[in-house]
């Protein structure tokens, strides 16, 4: 072998093996160590660690799906650890990070009963304590680069970043491995943005979407670069590919300062300039080559993540240009049909806009809602949101016929429901009437079919967060249609920061844990569910119970019927005399375990449906269920929906309708 021919061996050969060596070695990020008590080396939890080690980095275990957890050991000296990978990662290169970890956080976490190492790749954790299925919001980590976003983008890049980040986050949560990237073009230099978000299995989906927009909402989005760590959760945004994406080339991160920076974007280096020799070239005509190969590689990775990315996006991001134009309503045609929305044509007034009596030139009749020009939606978004109700059809929602837009104008166009809602014919003393028992109770298995419908089997999962009688349009025939959903985004709703710091609903039919802590889940619907329906069994509303025989509202008043076996007491006096009594029992019951404090305790709108039309189910039996204390109403203001809440002074809350989009 001539020695020239030696010396591209041994460059080339060096060259591989440092790239291996350094691709290999995760790139360290933060520990956590609780630094309350500790272990010996010669103690059972000792001994218990190392079993829990060998259990997570054996060659015995699968690394396919980038999740592991093991227990080792009996109480008290019981551990349970976990470890999450990168969801890009190859099953070789979890194995690598996690057989790293388990060294390094040792050397960090000296004889600690509980530490949490994170590095690019992958997270470890362990405790004394069980951390199976159980959200962790604690311990949490900030991290973002030191270049910020100039002045002139900063409103658009945040805006962008946020939106994007959102979206990931939904589309994470409803994944087999709760996890998503998404790479969009950005604002600054036609740079684009690439975001990464990730939940650990273990958790509720629920538990997923609420970690990951708790995480977006702590990121830093006047810098370039940002991320942020949960124990169960992590979101990163970033300039350059810092996954999989071998298209480009990651620049090297910045050195570590304080606060920590979670990458950089350096400028690209200047090309060298060479001499003439002729190992020179053929080593840069390697490296070429190197390059192309790896191009191609990515190239193919890339082209098959789309195109599974594709396969499972939501259909609205694909060819919804044609559903679009088909909804779009010219505003002139919209205003004729409501006569310019004059006074006469007005049938209602929602929590952002008045809704009018339209009918088109061919006799067609709508309700055109008129929404607040306050509105701080744009155009893009308004239209997605519009797609995406427009595609919901359920004989139990109210169908979404078209919108216009028109300046500032935001116009919806929904079918026209004759009987007005449920609260008009339900608190009247002289309607009420109208509605039998065998009429309400279709009216309570519409609503959860309506329900279902939005909650599981939808392609997306719809929570409402104001179900309420006033929300419960009747049809012709007195079936009910499920209104004001869908909508959130168009009103300015920050869904990062909204369903955290401002509560948006109406009083008495909010659940304990959304009207105090602002924590919102399916199970909140469950609930309002729960007071509609003994409000429909009453005939009353739920505020109307105030201070009778002590009881601060329907569902306290209720519960006490229940636990002194008089529960038909609640029953409205015009039908008591005319319904099925043990229906009646049923749904009260069924309405008792929709209120119940502990929202694991409810149950589903699958299973309520399974309650209602099923008498083989055996009932639970429920608890005392959980209620919000309600100062009394003004008698000043005729909605009952205004009084005010004397637990949650500190939170705002508006009358308002406003739901939140999961795609499935």
């Amino acid at each position: 072998m001539s020695s020239r021919a030696s010396f591209i061996f041994l460059f080339l050969f060096s060259f591989l093996t440092s790239f291996r060596a350094t691709a290999e070695i995760p790139n360290f990020v933060h520990h956590y160590c609780r630094n309350t008590t500790r272990y010996t080396a010669t103690s059972i939890y000792s001994t218990n660690l190392k079993t829990l080690w060998s259990s997570l980095s054996s060659t015995n275990t699968s690394y396919s799906t980038g999740f592991q957890n093991a227990t080792s050991g009996q109480a008290p000296d019981m551990i349970t650890g976990l470890f999450l990978c990168r969801g890009d990662l190859s099953s070789e290169a979890c194995r690598d990070c996690v057989s790293f970890s388990v060294t390094d956080i040792v050397a960090r976490c000296q004889n600690q009963r509980e530490a949490t190492i994170y590095y690019d790749e992958c997270m470890l954790r362990y405790s004394d304590r069980n951390i199976f299925s159980n959200l962790t919001l604690t311990e949490d980590y900030p991290m973002y680069n030191d270049y910020s976003v100039q002045a002139k983008d900063e409103e658009r890049f945040k805006k962008l970043a946020l939106t994007t980040m959102i979206e990931t986050a939904i589309e994470a949560a409803n994944s087999t491995r709760y996890f998503c990237t998404r790479k969009t073009k950005g604002v600054i230099e036609l740079r684009e943005l690439y975001v990464l978000v990730q939940c650990t299995p273990d958790l509720t989906r629920e538990d997923c979407l609420f970690c990951l927009l708790q995480s977006i909402n702590n990121l830093n989005f006047i810098s370039i670069g940002s991320r942020y760590l949960f124990p169960s959760c992590n979101s990163r945004y970033e300039l350059y590919p810092f996954y999989n994406d071998t298209q480009l080339l990651a620049p090297p991160p910045l050195a570590s300062s304080s606060p920590p920076v979670s990458s950089a974007l350096p400028p690209p280096p200047p090309p060298r300039k060479g001499g003439n020799s002729n190992v020179l070239a053929i080593a840069i005509l390697v490296a070429i080559i190197l390059a192309l190969l790896l191009f191609i590689a990515g190239y193919c990775i890339l082209t098959k993540r789309k195109q599974k990315a594709s396969n499972n996006a939501p259909a609205f991001y694909g060819d919804d240009i044609t559903t679009i134009d088909s909804l779009q309503l010219d505003y002139r045609t919209i205003q004729a049909a409501t006569d310019d929305y004059s006074e006469n044509n007005k049938i209602g007034r929602g929590g952002f806009g008045e809704v009018y009596k339209g009918t088109f030139l061919n006799g067609t009749e709508v309700a055109v809602k008129r929404l607040s020009k306050s509105s701080g939606q744009g155009e893009t978004e308004f239209k997605n949101e519009v797609v995406v109700v427009a595609k919901l059809q359920h004989r139990n929602l109210v169908r979404l016929m078209g919108f216009s837009l028109q300046r500032e104008e935001r116009i919806l166009v929904y079918e026209y429901v004759p009987n007005k809602s449920l609260d008009y014919f339900l608190f009247d003393p002289t309607k009420k009437g109208q509605l039998c028992w065998t009429r309400r109770y279709k009216i309570i298995e519409g609503i959860a079919r309506g329900m279902l419908y939005l909650h599981q089997d939808s392609r997306l999962t719809i929570i409402h967060r104001d179900l309420k009688a006033s929300n419960i349009l009747l049809d012709a025939e007195m079936n009910p249609k499920i209104a004001d959903f869908g909508m959130a985004r168009i009103f300015g709703m920050d869904q990062t920061q909204e369903n955290t710091n401002r509560i948006v609903g109406t009083y008495g039919y909010m659940s304990p844990e959304y009207a105090m802590h602002g924590q919102f889940s399916m199970k909140s619907d469950v609930y309002s569910f729960g007071v509609l329906v003994l409000e429909i069994i009453t005939g009353r509303k739920n505020n109307s119970f105030y201070e009778r025989d002590g009881a601060h509202n329907l569902v306290t008043y209720a519960w006490r019927l229940w636990t002194n076996k008089t529960e038909l007491e609640l029953v409205d006096p015009v039908i008591v005399d005319k319904c099925q009594k043990s229906e009646v029992v049923r749904c009260i019951h069924v309405g008792l375990l929709c209120v119940q404090e502990d929202p694991v305790e409810r149950p589903t709108f699958s299973t309520i449906l399974l309650m209602l039309t099923s008498n083989n189910v055996t009932l639970p039996v429920p608890q005392q269920p959980g209620f919000v204390i309600q100062a009394k109403p003004k008698k000043d203001l005729p909605d009952s929906n205004q009084s005010t809440m004397t637990r949650c002074a500190i939170r705002s809350v508006s009358d308002a309708s406003v739901t939140d989009l999961y795609p499935r």
